[in-house]
């Protein structure tokens, strides 16, 4: 009965150390996980602009990781913004950036988006962008 008593408790012990290696686990590939790119700024308030004039907008970043980092995808959120960014990659330490030109043709408040994707970060990022475009008078 001692020893069926003492073997209950060694099974016990050894499933509670399982417990506590995956926890460790788990915050060491979320660690793992962090983005190697730092935003100067991923909105930007462009306050008024002109109607019929068009917009540019620039966002950097630094890569602050190991590894280069390379832009696969950029997509703004409609036709009326056009993109351009950093096409080689950027090493460690360096800048890269993303730039987009917004048609400001409608009177109004607008507020817009650009989707950006590397190879840095699973999720891509949203950068935003907004403002009033002020009708011609």
């Amino acid at each position: 009965m001692k020893t069926l008593k003492l073997s209950l408790a060694a099974v016990a012990f050894g499933l509670m150390s399982f417990t506590s290696v995956s926890v460790v686990e788990s915050a060491t590939v979320k660690m793992a996980n962090a983005s190697s790119i730092v935003w100067k700024s991923e909105t930007i308030d462009v306050g008024e602009i002109p109607q019929g004039t068009p917009k540019p907008i620039e966002f950097s970043f630094k890569n602050t990781g190991t590894k280069s980092v390379l832009i696969t995808n950029v997509k703004p959120s409609c036709g009326c913004t056009t993109s351009d960014y950093t096409k080689e990659a950027i090493a460690p330490g360096k800048m890269g950036y993303v730039k987009a030109s917004y048609n400001a043709a409608a009177a109004g408040a607008f507020t817009k988006t650009i989707t950006v994707t590397t190879n840095a970060e699973e999720t891509p990022k949203v950068l935003t962008f907004k403002g009033t475009v002020v009708a011609k008078s």
